[in-house]
């Protein structure tokens, strides 16, 4: 009978090991489920985040080029539903934001040379917001100011 005893002992102990991975796996299951319905719920509110957005430079006044090295991102700081926010954060392929200095306001840095300019990255939200052609609201963009060194464009040599 003590054999008896374990073999029925080593059989329990066997299924409830099989209904506790299936209960787990059940329980898992609809915890992702719950969190997927959560988080889709959670989206169709107003959220407010900060993302790194790609940024093109184009058009320089005429006969200068830019000697100081430039952002190549700019942080916008953007509310609106999170579903579009999310979306343009997971959005891999995103075309930059242009900011075109010849529609740009460049300001004289005082006491520096008269080739040293700024933006100030506010005045540039409207534009940004025409771009991205989306439901969301730019709030801010850092940095808030962005310094530009012009110096006059190297007189083409000609070819050999």
């Amino acid at each position: 009978m003590t054999e008896n005893n374990k073999i029925w002992l080593k059989k329990l102990s066997s299924k409830s090991k099989s209904v506790f991975n299936r209960d787990f796996f059940v329980f898992a299951f609809f915890l992702l489920l719950a969190f997927i319905f959560w988080y889709l719920n959670a989206l169709r509110k107003d959220i407010e985040a900060d993302l790194n957005y790609p940024v093109r430079f184009v058009n320089p006044p005429a006969g200068m080029v830019v000697l100081n090295e430039l952002p190549s991102r700019l942080t916008l700081n953007l509310k609106g539903p999170g579903y579009s926010i999310i979306m343009l954060r997971i959005s891999g392929n995103r075309a930059p934001v242009v900011i075109d200095f010849s529609k740009v306001t460049l300001e004289r840095l005082p006491g520096y040379q008269i080739n040293d300019k700024y933006v100030l990255t506010n005045r540039l939200i409207p534009e940004f917001t025409r771009q991205l052609k989306s439901d969301f609201q730019i709030v801010s963009v850092k940095p808030d100011t962005l310094k530009v060194i012009f110096g006059s464009k190297p007189a083409s040599s000609a070819s050999k």
